[in-house]
């Protein structure tokens, strides 16, 4: 089973017990996260199904196994007949991830509170002009 997954601001294809590196974000080494917004979830490459945004009842299990420093950029600058020379460097850091386990609920999902919240538009007030005497 294999799932595209919204993470991070990016889009992951993972199947279960793959390992993948992301962006920083708050959390611990040994911690399990549970990310719900699956976008794409499939058996096989004929039995897919596809979220509008996201599927319904679909979760996949995460787990922070420890941080990893990516590789070093170098950021040269360099103004041409002005002797002006900059060199500047970054490492990123990145969790190492490790999926678990992906789940389908089937039928509905209860609804946030978000959702059932239902906001009730007020008619807009008409302008009148005052006339001057």
């Amino acid at each position: 089973m294999f799932a595209v997954i919204e993470l991070a601001g990016r889009q992951y294809l993972v199947s279960e017990k793959d390992e993948f590196q992301i962006e920083k974000i708050p959390g611990e080494p040994g911690k399990n996260l549970t990310c719900k917004t699956v976008i794409l979830l499939g058996k096989s490459e004929s039995d897919v199904e596809l979220g509008m945004p996201y599927i319904s009842g679909a979760t996949v299990e995460l787990k922070i196994l420890n941080e990893v420093r990516g590789d070093k950029l170098r950021i040269y600058k360099k103004k041409a007949k002005k002797r002006y020379e900059r060199t500047q460097g970054h490492v990123q850091k990145y969790w190492l991830i490790k999926v678990l386990k992906i789940t389908k609920v089937n039928g509905k999902v209860k609804a946030t509170e978000e959702e059932k919240v239902v906001v009730e538009a007020k008619p807009k007030r008409v302008a009148t002009k005052k006339k001057k005497v």
